[in-house]
């Protein structure tokens, strides 16, 4: 089946990156116009289904040209693998599964290479080739043997490899852990992660020459929101510091996705070891703001909630690793707060979301990021009860 000319959509595409502050160069516009996004979404994708909570597969072929034109341009992330195994292709029904790979919203894509800040010449690493899209932009602008790409799932770099091959770029594709970078293609002049990672890699700052740029989302608790885009330069001394310049959302790298709490969760917080009540409410921690400060302070807990029987809601969160756990259930006007283990987790995220709300409630580009070999270390202006070093062990 011939498949329509899309420039009139990437022409289309460019001019509302523009209009909406995300495209601001004429090198990446050429790019936009330049790149088909279709090329990389061959295999289809998973539309979601939210009444139902399923996946429907769309396949080029399974809808008409036009329609499957006005999907791959559409402003949205198309998720193109279920569960690290399941691709459109393979399925004819609507499915349930967890989304591990995709062709993220263009105008987080245009965004990020903008914020990049990349010059002629320059030899960039991208960690997560996913589709290859982001890949070719970065191909077209920089040239091909400018740009390395790492994919820890093989299947995935391999359909990435093909998609590329196609478009016209003999791009460095490798599959393996972007957590460890390419000393083989290093050092680089600018590194960018397309996935969220709890903590900045200290390879990579290792892999990036000094005055060199990193570029990606931090989010150093294991939620799914409550994340940060840092930008970071490399220094001389072999640290790097910078800030985190704006909200950003990626699936989890591969290796630090977390594993969901089961089993009976009152059980595990049936023994506490002290009790209060607190004005602060965990509904807080469903805002972006907050959630990362929850992190900063606590950054081993996961947040979940649960009801019981008799329909009452509690709030747990559980560091497994250091055994700890807070449960906040209400309690009239307060809450109830009941914590166990070494680690007094509500206490450090209640003291840093107090200190934050005293200060004026910044947002998220206020905090600033320092990485070394031994630990990072954020902070909001100079108190220091809004600085947390995290170390390296």
């Amino acid at each position: 089946m011939n498949r329509p000319d899309t420039a009139p959509e990437r022409e289309a595409l460019a001019d509302r990156l523009a209009a909406q502050g995300h495209l601001r160069s004429r090198a990446w516009r050429a790019a936009v116009e330049a790149v088909p996004r279709e090329h990389f979404l061959s295999t289809g994708v998973f539309l979601p289904d939210e009444a139902n909570g399923l996946w429907r597969p769309v396949l080029p072929g399974s809808v008409s040209p036009q329609e499957w034109v006005e999907i791959v341009y559409s402003d949205q992330s198309l998720v193109t693998q279920l569960d690290g195994c399941l691709t459109p292709d393979q399925v004819i029904e609507p499915v349930r599964g967890f989304p591990t790979s995709s062709s993220t919203v263009p105008a987080t894509v245009v965004g990020m290479l903008e914020d990049l800040d990349v010059h002629d010449g320059q030899n960039v690493a991208e960690i997560g080739t996913g589709t290859g899209y982001s890949t070719a932009l970065m191909c077209h602008r920089l040239g091909e043997d400018n740009v390395t790409s790492i994919e820890v799932d093989a299947e995935v770099a391999a359909r990435a490899d093909d998609a590329l091959e196609k478009a016209g770029f003999s791009t460095w594709t490798v599959t393996g852990d972007g957590l460890l970078g390419n000393p083989r293609r290093a050092p680089f002049d600018r590194l960018i992660a397309t996935c969220a990672v709890r903590r900045i890699p200290y390879t990579w700052v290792r892999q990036t020459r000094p005055g060199g740029v990193i570029l990606a989302t931090v989010g150093p608790g294991a939620w799914s929101y409550g994340t940060g885009l840092a930008k970071l330069t490399v220094r001389e001394d072999g640290t790097a510091q910078g800030q985190i310049i704006g909200r950003s959302s990626f699936m989890p790298a591969r290796a630090e996705a977390a594993v969901p709490l089961s089993g009976d969760l009152a059980a595990r917080a049936a023994y506490a070891d002290t009790e209060r009540t607190t004005a602060l409410s965990p509904a807080v921690l469903e805002q972006w703001m907050p959630a990362f400060l929850a992190q900063l302070a606590a950054p081993g807990a996961q947040f979940v909630h649960a009801r019981s029987g008799d329909g009452r809601e509690t709030t747990y969160l559980f560091d497994t690793h250091r055994e700890s756990f807070a449960a906040l259930s209400k309690g009239g006007e307060l809450w109830t707060v009941r914590q166990g283990g070494p680690i007094a987790i509500w206490d450090a995220i209640e003291a840093a979301v107090t200190a934050w709300q005293r200060v004026g409630e910044p947002d998220v580009d206020a905090v600033r990021l320092t990485v070394t070999a031994k630990a990072h270390t954020y902070s909001i202006g100079g108190n220091p009860t809004l600085r947390w070093e995290h170390r390296i062990d």
